[in-house]
Formats: C-alpha cells, sequence, structure tokens
C-alpha cells in the first residue's frame, strides 16, 4: 500500500523568508593496510556521547532516520511549489510534519557537505576543503588520498554508546581508503559505495567504482551493477529501499533503538530510475528518479506505520546540494527562485529541501522560517538521544527541537564557503557576499555554467571577485533570486552590515582549520581489488595537484 495525496494545485502555501510559520495541511605510508574487522576505533576512550542522523526505532527510546538525496534541488517536491506535483509521499510527509524553507547545506558539493551531516562542524574545521586553489571546491573521487580525519567523531560512533545499531544505505564519499572506511567511524552495516556512480570505466586506467556490503565488495557499477546509460534504466533505488526495509524490521524485531542514513543517489548525474518508474514524469529522465525516491520514502513510512514505531521514530528528509544546473534539463532538478546551483554559494547551490517528522511530536502541517543547517541534525540526534555534544571541539550544528516542538526561533549565521574561502554570511534576512565567483571563463566557454539563464551583472562572476570592503548585501525575504543588492548608501546596508561585521570577526578570530584532507590525489589508492587489498604509494610517484572539481 502506498501513501498518496490529492495534487491540488495549490499556491505555495509560505513567502520564502516570511518571520510567521504556518499550518500546511490544508494547502599514507608503504605498508599494505588492511581492514581488520573492529567496528570501533581502539585510540579513543570513552566519550558518553550519542547521535542520530537517519532514524527509526521500536523501543521506549527514539530512533532516527534521515534520507539524504544526492543534488535534489529547493524547487523540486510539490509542498514547495513544483508545478507537476509529483511527489506525492514527500508532500504527505510534511504535511504530516514541519517544512524548513530556509534550510542550508554546509557546502554546495557534496563530500564537504556529508562530513558536515555526520560531524555536526562546518567542513573547514574538519579538513574537507582544498587549499589548491583559492575558493576551489574538491571532493573524494577514486583517486584522492584523503578522507575523514580519525580524530572527527562521526554521529552513529556517538550514538553507539547509547546502544543504537547505524546502519548506512548509498553513497558514503569520504574517503575510500582503510581507514576512512564507515565502520571505521562507528557504522555497523554498510550497503552501497564510496564514491558516485560515475563510469563506465576500461578497469585499466581506471576501474568501476566497487560496491560494498560491510567489509566485503560484491561488485561493482556497470558490472554486478548495472546502469544504462542510454535509457537511464538501474534497480539501485530498489535495492536500497529492500536494505532500509530489512534494517528497519530486524531492528524492530530485536528491539533495538536504530540509525540509518539513507543516502542515495539517483538524482545525481548520470540519473537513473528503475523500469516501472521511467517515461513516467513530466519532468523527463530526472523526474523519474525524483518520482521514484519519493515512493521509497512513502513505503519507508508506511513500513514504520505498519509496525508501530512512527511516534517513536524521527525522520528527516533533505539533500547534499543544491541541483546541478549544469545537467539541467534533461539530468538536473530545479532550485526554485533561487540563483545558480550546485557548486556556487548562491542561494541556489546552499538552500535545500527539508521535512521533518515524528508523528505525536511534531505538530502537523507547520512551516518553520528557523535558518537550519545539515549540520543542526547531528546536534538535534545528540538530544533526542538524551546526549549532549562533544565539549573538545567547536560544534556548529544546533538544536532543532525547540524549533520543532515549540516553534521557537533561534537567532544564527549561516556561513558560506567554498573550499577555504568564506564567501558569504547571512544572518536574518540579509546575506553579504565577500566574493563572488560561478567558474571560470575558461570552463564557461567550454560550456559548463553553474547559472544557465540567470547572468546577474556583477554578481555572477567568471572571475574572483572580492566585496571585503563594500559586500554585496541583499534580503533576501524580498530578493531571494540575489539580483538586486542594496544600495551601499543606504541606512538598510549600514544596518544589515552592523548585524553581519561582528559576527564574521568573531568567527574567523575563533577558526581553527582542520588538515586539508582534499588536496592530493594519486591514481594507486583507487579501488583495483577492493578495500581490503590497498595498493601502496611508490615513493617515486607524483601525485597530482588540485584532486577535486
Amino acid at each position: 500500500m502506498r501513501w498518496v495525496v490529492e495534487r491540488s494545485h495549490v499556491p505555495l502555501p509560505f513567502s520564502v523568508g516570511s518571520p510567521a510559520a504556518v499550518d500546511i495541511r490544508a494547502a599514507p605510508g608503504c605498508r599494505p593496510a588492511q581492514f581488520s574487522g573492529q567496528r570501533a576505533r581502539e585510540d579513543r576512550g570513552p566519550q558518553g556521547l550519542t547521535g542520530l542522523a537517519s532514524w527509526g526505532l521500536a523501543t521506549s527510546r527514539t530512533a532516527f532516520s534521515s534520507v539524504q538525496k544526492a543534488e535534489m534541488g529547493w524547487g523540486d517536491l510539490g509542498v514547495y511549489g513544483e508545478p507537476s506535483r509529483e511527489t506525492p509521499n514527500l508532500d504527505r510527509m510534511a504535511a504530516e510534519g514541519m517544512l524548513f524553507p530556509n534550510f542550508y547545506t554546509a557546502n554546495p558539493l557534496c563530500s564537504p557537505s556529508r562530513a558536515a551531516l555526520l560531524t555536526g562542524r562546518l567542513p573547514i574545521r574538519s579538513g574537507f576543503y582544498t587549499t589548491n586553489g583559492h575558493a576551489r571546491n574538491a571532493y573524494t573521487p577514486q583517486e584522492i588520498v584523503g578522507g575523514i580525519p580519525d580524530s572527527e567523531l562521526l554521529l552513529p560512533e556517538l550514538l553507539k554508546e547509547a546502544g543504537y545499531t547505524s546502519k548506512i544505505v548509498g553513497k558514503w564519499h569520504l574517503g575510500h581508503r582503510p581507514q576512512f572506511h564507515p565502520l571505521k567511524h562507528g557504522f555497523d552495516e554498510w550497503f552501497g559505495s564510496p564514491n558516485c556512480h560515475f563510469g563506465p570505466y576500461d578497469n585499466k586506467a581506471r576501474p568501476n567504482i566497487p560496491v560494498y556490503r560491510d567489509w566485503e565488495m560484491v561488485g561493482r557499477f556497470y558490472e554486478e551493477f548495472p546502469i544504462n546509460l542510454k535509457t537511464g534504466e538501474a534497480n539501485l533505488t530498489q535495492i536500497y529501499l529492500q536494505e532500509a526495509l530489512d534494517f528497519i524490521k530486524r531492528q524492530q524485531a530485536a528491539r533495538r533503538p536504530f540509525f540509518l542514513h539513507w543516502a542515495i543517489d539517483a538524482t545525481h548525474a548520470p540519473v537513473y530510475a528503475s523500469r516501472p518508474f521511467l517515461g513516467t514524469s513530466q519532468r523527463g529522465r530526472y523526474g523519474d528518479a525524483v518520482r521514484e525516491i519519493d515512493d521509497s520514502v512513502g513505503k519507508i513510512l508506511h513500513l514504520l506505520r505498519d509496525l508501530s514505531i512512527a511516534e517513536n521514530t524521527f525522520v528527516f528528509f533533505t539533500s547534499d546540494n543544491g541541483a546541478a544546473l549544469i545537467s539541467a534539463p534533461r539530468q538536473g532538478g530545479s532550485n526554485g527562485p533561487f540563483l545558480c546551483g550546485k557548486q556556487t554559494t548562491f542561494e541556489g547551490g546552499m538552500r535545500e529541501p527539508a521535512i521533518a517528522w515524528w508523528p505525536g511530536h511534531i505538530p502537523a502541517g507547520q512551516v518553520s522560517h528557523q535558518l537550519g543547517s545539515v549540520m543542526d541534525l547531528f546536534t538535534t540526534s545528540l538530544s533526542l538521544a538524551g546526549l549532549e555534544p562533544p565539549r573538545d571541539r567547536a560544534i556548529d550544528g544546533l538544536d532543532l527541537l525547540p524549533t520543532m516542538l515549540q516553534g521557537r526561533l533561534t537567532d544564527r549565521p549561516v556561513f558560506y564557503y567554498r573550499g577555504n574561502t568564506l564567501m558569504a554570511v547571512t544572518r536574518g534576512q540579509y546575506k553579504a557576499h565577500f566574493w563572488t565567483w560561478t567558474n571560470s571563463w575558461e570552463e564557461f566557454r567550454q560550456g559548463v555554467d553553474f547559472c544557465p539563464g540567470q547572468n546577474v551583472s556583477g554578481v555572477t562572476t567568471h572571475s574572483q571577485e572580492e566585496h571585503s570592503k563594500l559586500p554585496l548585501v541583499f534580503h533576501l525575504g524580498r530578493d531571494p533570486g540575489e539580483r538586486f543588492p542594496l544600495s551601499i548608501a543606504s541606512t538598510e546596508y549600514l544596518d544589515a552590515l552592523r548585524q553581519i561585521t561582528p559576527v564574521v570577526r568573531q568567527h574567523q578570530e575563533a577558526l581553527v582549520p582542520g588538515q586539508p584532507q582534499l588536496n592530493v590525489c594519486n591514481r594507486a589508492v583507487m579501488e583495483w581489488q577492493g578495500v581490503a587489498w590497498y595498493l601502496c604509494r611508490c615513493r617515486t610517484s607524483q601525485p597530482h595537484v588540485g584532486c577535486g572539481c
């Protein structure tokens, strides 16, 4: 049985940036490394901490499940105003829970964003950035040498001390060398891949991306797990769905609290969907993938109801970055009214769809205008588990429970980082850009466009433009598309800077950047035979510089 909601073409039930809540119910080294099979690190003493990212539970304690789609845009859901209304299950999830129209990722690219969600910290703190270029994006391709540092405390790691069993399904993307494996960082189970489903490759210069079940490589994309690039057909979402359903059933039967991180990537180019969904969307192949994910979310929520654990399960749906407009329209989504998309620190690259669902606890049909962040899921999950966040490091995530349960709003800034550079800051309704950049003129002239059809003179620049002395300031309530900067002679402009400047100064003075993990690439570390067999880098080899995007 699937949940269905009426496909009514009701106008968007809130205004972007509106302060009021509304009811929407009506509307290295040379020693080969081996996996030891240990699931917890031995160099760390008791932390007394627990956290959640994807939730579901059948005991008196709350379970958690996070659903993180790759490259879904703010404007891809019916509840956010997408006109084809092809997401009935997610729309119903919003009607039964709380919608966050002002919710942000921590970086406009996948790997740093995922590190932020699981650590509660800005990527600049955890080392998920590169210093190979100013304001340069970077991620974790096959040849990356770095990954999530052992010094970072991840959410499932902390939850373990509170008795939670944790599983990640789908894309990990925080490093593929043995020390970076998810079961080395708190997860008890994993089915998925360390990278995106790019390919196919010839297995000579570059291998196809592996797929793992826990410590064992069970196949590779385009081989044991086929993806037809011509038709877009792949059964991966259905496999990932079954993994999630089976995990929830097993934890319920054992009466164990659990954390499920469902990190599917069907909407990441090359976009795919299974045969029953291909050709069913008005939006083409991308829409087909969205429809299948929507259907899968409906099945997960239905199972929680069927097992009578919905009221003990907190579920949160969001994305890792904005839609990749470079792939649109055929293989990219919509960022609604916002400027540009993935890879940029304009709103379209950073603002995400976000829905919280916890029947019997979160009042149904609410819209909160709290400025939220994927990093908040770390802190909120700890709070739900009755735990405090670590005190030996800076934590950037807020506890959203007062917002979700009592409607409270907390004043907080949003920091927009691109690589190692603070590009912009939002506080309240005002956003100040200290740097603007889309991509280089060279890339642009080759057809790489992060902002198709959205040229804004002096804003969507193809050279890195600094505005530190006179920031470009926008009122996001009146101008969510960042098209009309405030006059620097206006009182409003000066008042906005008075709000933002002290926040920036305090942040930069206290910031301790982590050791950059995304500087070095080397083909010797690619997974030719799985992570249990690791090629040591020759001392004479020269790593590629500038790994990442």
